[in-house]
């Protein structure tokens, strides 16, 4: 990859219900959000320079997909499980990926990926 000035990634996750929300996504990455700006808006650092920021937005809420790198799928819907995050079933694009969605309370969707290529 070419250098760039680009130096983090924010996924931004509108939502209805602020406080339902943050109490899933909670639940979803196992601790309480890093960092609330402003009212309403609650973020959580998932790597070094990636943070997802879930916010009151009723319009566009339910429309956002966000895609979570994960080292092993497999421990990340067993994680959710014992969390009681209904994530769906593993598919699998053969020496590409493996993939599991979940929807959060607005119906906005969260899926996690595991790189398999063997090329990361």
């Amino acid at each position: 990859m070419s250098s760039t000035n680009i130096n983090n990634v924010i996924a931004v996750v509108p939502v209805k219900d602020h406080q339902n929300a943050v109490e899933w996504y909670m639940k979803l990455l196992g601790r309480d959000a890093d960092l609330i700006p402003v009212d309403e808006v609650a973020e959580w650092q998932l790597a070094d320079n990636a943070w997802i920021q879930v916010g009151t937005d009723a319009e566009r809420a339910g429309y956002t997909t966000v895609i979570i790198g994960v080292n092993d799928i497999d421990v990340q819907r067993s994680f959710c499980a014992k969390a009681g995050v209904s994530v769906g079933e593993v598919v699998e694009i053969p020496e590409a990926i493996k993939m599991a969605e979940t929807v959060d309370p607005d119906g906005n969707k969260v899926v996690f990926v595991q790189d398999i290529s063997g090329t990361v």
